[in-house]
């Protein structure tokens, strides 16, 4: 996001830097958000802050610099964007048949709120309110502590 405030130009390496060093070697790779997501299935063109794509990046149709197929989508909340990354985007973002985890990340205080759909198919939450909780990603088998994720913000 253009002009994000300090904490998300904070919290943003800190969560790319650990997931880039943890995935390397593996097939899964994360990205920030100059990668352009295309759900085709919507036809939504979207810039989510932290990609993880695994395997090779499969290009869109139209468009071949935009990937399809994400196993994980993590967004940086934002005052101002907030309450679409939660409700319309995240029902756009259901839409794509890769979709394993979504990662919402609060910047103004401590919270993470990780989607993920389980063997029925539906999403359950799973909720991270403390800096000595562990965030994990099982999608790519990555833990991170949230006292990573915030280290520098001062939360």
């Amino acid at each position: 996001m253009a002009g994000a405030s300090r904490r998300h130009n904070l919290i943003f390496p800190n969560l790319f830097g650990e997931l880039h060093s943890r995935l390397k070697g593996s097939l899964c790779k994360p990205y920030g958000s100059d990668m352009r997501i295309h759900i085709p299935e919507n036809t939504l063109f979207t810039y989510p802050d932290i990609s993880i794509i695994c395997n090779e990046i499969i290009s869109s149709e139209p468009d071949v610099d935009s990937a399809i197929l994400p196993t994980v989508l993590i967004e940086i909340l934002s005052p101002s964007t907030k309450d679409y990354d939660r409700g319309g985007k995240f029902r756009l973002y259901r839409d794509i048949p890769s979709l394993k985890e979504f990662i919402l990340i609060e910047s103004e205080s401590i919270g993470v709120e990780a989607f993920r759909i389980n063997k029925q198919g539906n999403w359950e939450l799973e909720e991270y309110r403390s800096a000595e909780n562990i965030l994990t990603i099982p999608t790519v088998n990555v833990e991170l502590g949230l006292s990573e994720i915030y280290e520098g913000t001062k939360l």
